[in-house]
């Protein structure tokens, strides 16, 4: 319960998140790099040669370790919200929290940015993604929560929710994204 948690609870808590932004939130006088590593050197005290080790694995992973010394103005859309992927996971975080993870993504390059963070789902890492992307929902979720003015109308498995979902207001929407139920 976060209403009664100490100040203790909330920050162990929030040392075991990490959250990425729909806008990215890169500092624009760092480099991709310096971007991945601030979080471990300033806020985990991690030495600064174990942080970059640990910075430019995770923007291998995100496959972006050609562009270490790239600043933001100097990557696409989609190379900046990796950015904001690798700086996530470097951290080895129990859950990271999605928000909107392509919606500031010109269409072409929404794709890229779904096949990482699928890839890292599929590592076994924790997330919470909200999303309108209905068929990266479909196909990396293990549970999907359907909800309309901040209240959930509908949860459960993927395969429940889009094949056969039990609330009106839940068949509305998907028929509206995905022509499913017309």
């Amino acid at each position: 319960d976060l209403a009664r948690a100490t100040k203790k609870q909330i920050l162990d808590i929030r040392r075991k998140t990490a959250f990425v932004f729909q806008n990215f939130n890169l500092f624009k006088n760092m480099t991709a790099l310096e971007n991945v590593m601030e979080g471990l050197v300033t806020a985990r005290n991690v030495p600064q040669k174990r942080a970059e080790e640990l910075a430019k694995a995770a923007l291998a992973k995100v496959g972006l370790s050609d562009k270490l010394a790239s600043y933001p103005n100097r990557l696409s859309g989609g190379q900046e919200q990796r950015v904001a992927v690798a700086r996530a996971i470097v951290l080895n975080p129990a859950v990271i929290l999605f928000d909107e993870p392509t919606s500031a993504l010109d269409p072409e390059l929404v794709g890229e940015t779904l096949s990482v963070i699928k890839r890292i789902a599929r590592e076994g890492v924790t997330m919470v993604v909200v999303t309108h992307e209905m068929r990266f929902a479909q196909d990396a979720a293990n549970k999907v929560i359907f909800m309309d003015k901040g209240v959930v109308v509908e949860e459960g498995a993927p395969e429940e929710i889009f094949a056969r979902p039990k609330e009106e207001r839940t068949r509305q929407f998907l028929s509206r994204v995905t022509g499913a139920y017309q």
